[in-house]
């Protein structure tokens, strides 16, 4: 389970007042923060929100929000390429999707992306990439269009019969 993160009294204040003049986005995801989505929900709206990567971080900071239940999840991230980093036929499935979906949706915006592409030299590597590639298309089209291309690639990973 992940924290669970609500307004203080200083956040709800802040949005009657609007004292602090928060930047937009960090005001948005104020906003958001409602004691029953944990930050792994919050996080996933911040590319949307155009807000920074440590927006969460910040509002605690400044005490307009607080942990107020959950835990922090300790494990190492789970792998779905992990024993098949080698495999040859994966590899290719993932950097012609991932190629395929920086072309069609980035264009020009993704040419970085597109190098960092071509330098992995297995799927373990192109799974690495697959939070940045999930932040590009979210700022570019839509944050839900980079989750259901985040859950296609998933499950064809998860359908790949093992070499």
């Amino acid at each position: 389970m992940a924290l669970l993160h609500a307004k203080t009294a200083e956040g709800r204040q802040e949005i009657e007042d609007r004292a602090r003049r928060l930047p937009a986005a960090l005001r948005s995801l104020l906003l958001m923060v409602d004691g029953q989505r944990d930050d792994d929900a919050l996080r996933a709206l911040l590319a949307g929100l155009r807000a920074p990567g440590d927006a969460l971080e910040q509002l605690q900071q400044m005490g307009l929000i607080e942990v107020v239940g959950g835990q922090a999840a300790v494990s190492a991230p789970f792998r779905l390429t992990a024993g098949r980093e080698q495999d040859p036929l994966l590899y290719q499935q993932l950097r012609e999707a991932m190629c395929e979906a920086v072309s069609r949706h980035l264009g020009l915006k993704g040419y970085l992306l597109q190098r960092k592409i071509e330098r992995c030299g297995d799927a373990a590597a192109l799974e690495r990439l697959w939070p940045e590639m999930v932040t590009a298309l979210g700022k570019a089209c839509s944050p839900a269009l980079a989750e259901r291309w985040l859950a296609e690639l998933r499950r064809r990973v998860a359908d790949a019969v093992p070499a």
